[in-house]
């Protein structure tokens, strides 16, 4: 009864990891790395599965959102791929630190890399300013296989609706951290705004740094949780085989 009971826990944990796992990379998805503040600046991860058996994942294009614009987008070279980032004016401008800006981020366009099938790859970038009056933002992608497959992952998720069959990657947005780069603090005397610039390089340079430790730690949990499923497995089999020879 006992070595039933270890098994069949063991089972379900098993499964419910790889579950989640296969829950967690079924389509485009955005995560920040630590928060992504209201009003501050974030890196955040594009997170692109190959979801086909035969052919590669070779081009992503993921368009930002036009009702809350990012004036600052600054992309981490991924090895292997090319990487253009397409501005767009805007209809109507934005302060930011002090000055104002004209145009802003549109789309960024990621090729001549390859995502082999049962792999995945993470696209990060530093974006900012995060705006104070939205709880989301939508970012659409379009996914382009070798075969010439095209996948848009396009569709808004509604809340209290079932999950579309191809969403779109969406970025929740947290409280505002006391030492954000609001819009509050872009309005303040002249000699914050003369350093403007220099403040958004630093800030997008400490968020490179953080997102460096934030993928170690992720690391280690993936190891850990492969670690748990081993010890179960091997678990099960010595008490099976305790039983039999009882």
């Amino acid at each position: 009864m006992n070595v039933s009971r270890i098994a069949l826990a063991g089972g379900v944990a098993a499964t419910t990891v790889l579950m989640l796992a296969g829950t967690a990379s079924a389509h485009v998805s955005v995560q920040p790395q630590g928060e992504a503040a209201k009003g501050g600046y974030a890196v955040i991860n594009f997170k692109v599965p190959n979801e086909r058996d035969e052919a590669s994942t070779t081009k992503l294009e993921v368009s930002f959102p036009t009702d809350h614009p990012l004036a600052s987008v600054m992309p981490q070279p991924v090895p292997g791929w090319d990487i253009e980032v397409t501005k767009s004016k805007l209809a109507k401008p934005l302060e930011m630190h002090g000055k104002t800006i004209n145009e802003a981020v549109s789309k960024v366009t990621w090729t001549s890399g390859k995502i082999e099938p049962g792999r995945f790859q993470q696209f990060p970038l530093s974006v900012g300013q995060l705006p104070e009056d939205a709880d989301q933002l939508v970012f659409k992608a379009i996914q382009t296989y070798s075969n010439k497959e095209v996948v848009r992952w396009i569709e808004v998720p509604q809340e209290g609706a079932d999950e579309p069959d191809s969403p779109a990657p969406v970025l929740k947005l947290t409280a505002p951290a006391g030492d954000a780069h609001g819009a509050s603090a872009a309005a303040g005397s002249d000699s914050s705004k003369s350093s403007g610039s220099s403040d958004a390089a630093e800030k997008h340079e400490e968020i490179a740094t953080a997102s460096s430790s934030s993928e170690d730690n992720t690391a280690r949990v993936l190891g850990i949780v492969g670690i748990v499923i081993g010890v179960a497995g091997v678990a099960f089999g010595v008490l099976a085989g305790r039983r039999r020879t009882t």
